[in-house]
């Protein structure tokens, strides 16, 4: 059995919970999970800023929105204050594969990177 990782488990927690309607639709709450230096590639080719991404997803996150479906999370501490996710979206008939960088500041895991790249099931 492996041995547990507390850094790469509050991670994927933290990324988990930013992929629910939730979390999405509450600035609040996605700002508590961001880095303050957050920036994303999105799956559109567009450049996120954290500002510009809390405010998107507050826009546009119904209440009632459908999950995401996530599959092949994994994830690798790359130092003691860093850990990288990466997995696979599927949301509306778009893929994506995803990656994400967390660091930990002031004892608290926060993303500080993220990419999506979409992709099809050809090109899988």
């Amino acid at each position: 059995m492996p041995e547990r990782n507390a850094a790469l488990e509050s991670a994927m927690e933290g990324e988990l919970a930013l992929l629910t309607p939730k979390v999405r639709q509450s600035p609040d709450r996605v700002g508590a999970l961001l880095h303050p230096e957050f920036h994303e590639f999105g799956a559109s080719g567009r450049h996120w800023s954290r500002a510009a991404i809390i405010a998107s997803l507050a826009a546009t996150t119904e209440p009632d929105a459908r999950l995401i479906a996530v599959s092949a999370l994994r994830g690798a501490q790359l130092a003691p204050d860093v850990v990288h996710l990466t997995y696979d979206t599927e949301y509306d008939g778009s893929r994506a594969h995803r990656s994400s960088l967390w660091r930990r500041t002031e004892g608290r895991w926060l993303l500080w990177f993220h990419q999506a790249t979409p992709f099809s099931e050809r090109a899988t």
